[in-house]
């Protein structure tokens, strides 16, 4: 850290210039106040990161910002906040702290909170936040976090990990057992602090092969904010097996929250109705696309599904569902001709769900722009006919 950052001429040097193009700025100053531009550059450009992903920073006076790459990495206050939500206790450990977003809400429900960050420099920029910030029951500690729990005994009631996908010999990987530290082979070695951990995972991980490498894992949480999945949580109970893991899908709206529940075990044996499209069409959101969930949806809200690959429901009476909701106005068989001569659009939003075409592709030979507010979904039946179903947005 260079305190010099924190003087009060340059703080207001960085909030005047807060919205300022980065490239111009460097070319016009080499240092303000005997401190480096690039250093200065730096503040400024990690803060207007923060601008919308972590506002309660961006809005607090005095904050010290590291690199891009630490704000990139780092939980939004949405996602924070949600997982937050799901813990309580007297204490918690995180043993990933980064830049210490999610600590920060697990403050207001934990009474002790230990945040461990490996790299020195980050550790004190967070160290001096929380007190900006002024949050006093945060305890900063510079060292690896599986290193501490094991020289430090103390039973905690939750760890909280947050595996990086970045490898020093791999680069960046989405396996578990490839992200650092390797939770599954300290698995045993976590339970011996707390009974109960969550672990945060990259959204690519697949969530079949993540229960087939942890244990006791009580639910998985599909977290997406306005309809792009951005984590995997995993809720371990070292007082259950992995046998019935209840999934839960939630999709963090700016005016309202969809959330969806269902159980791996139950899956695959639902039973589903498959029928042709309907006077309304149903897209799941994207937390449930990613959970794989698709027959459980179908009979939690009798809907009929148009093929067993292409997660496209249907009905004849309009319902609240967790996803987009679309009027149909025509089905048409996927032809160039008779789509262009019954529709005689000129600009839509393409769909594709199991369809052996691109989006681009499609737009190319229909000749279609994007946007507007027609959409077309390019997918096949269950009766294999491939088939372009025209639809407004409800």
């Amino acid at each position: 850290m260079n305190p010099d950052l924190l003087s009060s001429k340059i703080q207001h040097f960085i909030n005047t210039h807060v919205n300022d193009d980065i490239t111009t700025l460097l070319l016009k100053y080499k240092e303000v106040e005997g401190v480096p531009f690039p250093e200065i550059a730096e503040q400024i450009a990690s803060k207007i990161r923060c601008k919308k992903k972590l506002p309660t920073w961006f809005e607090t006076e005095n904050i010290y910002y590291p690199n891009k790459l630490n704000i990139e990495q780092t939980s939004s206050e949405q996602t924070a906040n949600y997982k937050a939500s799901l813990l309580k206790g007297e204490s918690i450990i995180d043993l990933t702290g980064g830049f210490g977003v999610d600590c920060l809400y697990f403050s207001t429900h934990f009474k002790e909170v230990t945040h461990c960050e490996i790299a020195e420099k980050l550790s004190k920029i967070v160290s001096h936040n929380y007190k900006a910030l002024q949050i006093d029951n945060i305890k900063t500690v510079n060292e690896d976090g599986i290193s501490y729990l094991k020289n430090n005994p103390h039973k905690y009631d939750w760890i909280y990990i947050d595996p990086s996908r970045r490898n020093d010999v791999k680069g960046k990987v989405f396996l578990l057992e490839d992200c650092l530290p390797d939770v599954i082979s300290h698995q045993e070695t976590l339970f011996e602090y707390a009974d109960t951990i969550l672990i945060k995972t990259s959204p690519l991980l697949d969530i079949t092969n993540g229960l087939r490498s942890l244990q006791h894992v009580k639910e998985v949480h599909v977290v997406a904010v306005n309809n792009e999945v951005k984590e995997l949580l995993w809720l371990l109970d070292k007082k259950l097996t992995t046998e019935n893991v209840c999934i839960r899908t939630i999709n963090l709206k700016k005016q309202e929250t969809e959330t969806f529940d269902f159980y791996l075990s139950e899956e695959k044996a639902q039973k589903v109705d498959f029928g042709l499209p309907k006077k309304y069409l149903y897209e799941p959101n994207a937390a449930i696309l990613k959970a794989g969930g698709f027959y459980s949806i179908a009979q939690t809200f009798q809907l009929q599904k148009l093929h067993q690959h292409s997660h496209l429901y249907t009905s004849d009476t309009l319902i609240s569902f967790p996803g987009r909701r679309f009027e149909v106005k025509n089905v048409l068989p996927y032809t160039k001709k008779i789509i262009k001569k019954e529709l005689n659009l000129k600009k839509a939003n393409i769909t594709t769900r199991n369809f052996p075409e691109s989006v681009a592709t499609i737009r190319k030979k229909l000749t279609l722009s994007d946007g507007g507010t027609d959409f077309l979904f390019l997918t096949t039946l269950y009766t294999g006919n491939k088939t372009a179903i025209h639809c407004v947005k409800i």
